[in-house]
């Protein structure tokens, strides 16, 4: 199974459409858009990528892709 980062899971959070084909393909657009100065998004998106495009539907399946605010949400209700 890949090893995706935080910020890369955050990323696929993002843009979750439910399937591992869908999620490719909406990362492929977002990058389109994406300005030539915006280089640590396009790095972190083609990680991203990479990583899915070597694994399978299944084990993709098997990611729990729900966003992590953490310390965010905590500071939030304060």
């Amino acid at each position: 199974m890949e090893n995706f980062t935080f910020e890369e899971m955050n990323l696929m959070c993002i843009y979750n459409t439910g399937t591992r084909e869908g999620l490719i393909g909406a990362l492929t657009e977002m990058r389109g858009y994406l300005e030539p100065d915006e280089t640590e998004l396009l790095t972190l998106t083609d990680s991203t990528l990479e990583k899915l495009s070597h694994m399978s539907d299944e084990a993709f399946d098997a990611l729990e892709l729900y966003p992590d605010f953490g310390d965010e949400e905590d500071a939030d209700a304060e």
